[in-house]
């Protein structure tokens, strides 16, 4: 029953990929640690490849659309791509597995990580959930390219140590630091996403050597059934509706990860 609930949650990580442009990893890796069981380590090697490979297909259907700024997804691919290398390649393993024990309190290296996760998505979400003036109709016209790029750098980092593609911080970047309407921003982000995740999951192949390449390529068929099906859905809902309901997803995630690391 549970593998069969996995089965229809996958098809949600294509649906708010195409929808919303990010979320995926979030709904990702409790579906394969809670639902199909898998060891936390791995379901982080497989989050990036179902998500990497999901989010190519929405990223492909946006340049189809005229929904993907190049130039923008330059300045944010780049700087994640060395950023995603040198996480994995030396931050890392460089990081204690516990970080600190007081008493009965242990904050390992897994928990400070997803409540630093959590703490990036509660600002993104707030900022994008109080910003009233932004719409497709809206925007501001000045980019700010530098910030841009180190927003990249540190979508790249986060992609490296907690396995997300990092649309919480690219989405944010993309309407308020490039001034994209809110769909055409979805797009961009979901090619840069696809790049960071793919990346991440090549360089897992060395440590990582016992990979169900099927069970990997049946959820990523199903997320991608959702990302059309979220797509399609986007048509329907205002750029600004998106723009707030992407802050109030992340927000829920963000409450969500906090409670249950620190119940844990």
């Amino acid at each position: 029953m549970e593998n069969f609930v996995g089965y229809v949650a996958s098809s949600l990580i294509g649906i708010a990929l195409g929808l919303i442009g990010g979320g995926g990893s979030i709904i990702t890796i409790p579906v394969l640690v809670y639902l199909f069981h898998i060891e936390p380590t791995l379901a982080t090697a497989y989050s990036l490849f179902i998500v990497g490979t999901t989010s190519l297909v929405g990223g492909v259907r946006g340049v189809f659309h005229n929904r993907v700024d190049f130039k923008s997804a330059f300045f944010l691919a780049v700087p994640s791509i060395i950023g995603v290398y040198f996480t994995r390649h030396y931050v890392l393993p460089s990081i204690p597995y516990t970080i600190l024990t007081v008493n009965e309190f242990l904050l390992t290296r897994d928990t400070a990580l997803m409540l630093f996760f959590a703490l990036i998505m509660v600002m993104a979400s707030v900022r994008m959930i109080r910003d009233k003036k932004m719409d497709e109709h809206n925007v501001t016209t000045q980019s700010h390219f530098m910030a841009v790029i180190f927003v990249g750098l540190v979508v790249g980092i986060v992609t490296g140590i907690v396995g997300a593609g990092g649309g919480f911080l690219i989405i944010p970047a993309l309407v308020l630091l490039v001034g994209l309407p809110m769909k055409r921003a979805v797009g961009t982000s979901l090619m840069v996403i696809a790049i960071n995740s793919l990346i991440g999951f090549v360089g897992d192949l060395e440590i990582v050597k016992e990979i169900n390449f099927p069970f990997l390529i049946v959820l990523s068929l199903l997320a991608i059934g959702g990302v059309f099906f979220g797509t399609y859905l986007s048509r329907f809902i205002r750029g600004k509706n998106l723009k707030s309901g992407f802050g109030w997803f992340a927000l829920a995630m963000a409450v969500f990860i906090i409670v249950k690391e620190l119940m844990i």
